[in-house]
């Protein structure tokens, strides 16, 4: 049964490497709020089959890809609508943020959490308005006993910035994140 949970654990795993190897050259690196993590010049993700290959560097960072927890049926199907399909050739721009909650957010109930996700800080339906522009995908990393709760990826066009800059201050100012006790903001480029 162990067995069976880490291979599915593997297939879904995606490893982040900062160090001084990478695919993505880091312009950025800021710590918003909480302990910082040691600046690195470059990062690279390693994709679920790829987690054979490894890179020398600083830290390493592991999340898995889920379900999504907060979203409810309609809203699902209006994220399925713009998949995020990241990796895309001229998205050569992208931002790395592992982040954290508090205590007191994990002992919400689901219910509580959603509540406050989606009824008050409006987190999809803002953000619904970004999926054209900008693509992403959330790693889950406190299920895996990781440093952070999260790991979340954003890839965009360079003449996107600062619309991806609009979404994370919009996001940044909601009750959602009045929870958040860690977060490093690392905005990077592809070589």
């Amino acid at each position: 049964m162990e067995n069976l949970i880490e291979e599915r654990i593997k297939n879904k795993l995606t490893t982040f490497y900062g160090g001084r190897l990478g695919s993505w050259k880091v312009r950025e690196f800021n710590t918003i709020i909480g302990k910082p993590i040691k600046t690195v010049d470059r990062i690279e993700m390693i994709s679920p089959n790829q987690q054979n290959r490894k890179i020398d560097s600083d830290w390493t960072f592991k999340g898995i890809s889920s379900n999504l927890r907060y979203a409810t049926k309609k809203e699902k199907t209006m994220l399925d609508k713009t998949p995020p399909i990241i990796g895309k050739y001229e998205n050569s721009f992208a931002a790395f943020i592992p982040m954290s909650k508090s205590k007191e957010w994990w002992l919400l109930t689901q219910d509580e959490r959603r509540k406050i996700f989606e009824e008050k800080s409006k987190h999809i339906k803002i953000s619904s308005n970004y999926l054209e522009t900008i693509q992403r995908k959330l790693f889950h990393s406190r299920d895996i006993g990781e440093e952070f709760d999260f790991l979340a990826w954003f890839e965009f066009e360079p003449e996107n910035k600062s619309v991806f800059d609009d979404l994370v201050g919009y996001l940044r100012q909601t009750e959602e994140w009045k929870y958040v006790t860690r977060e490093i903001d690392i905005r990077v480029n592809r070589d």
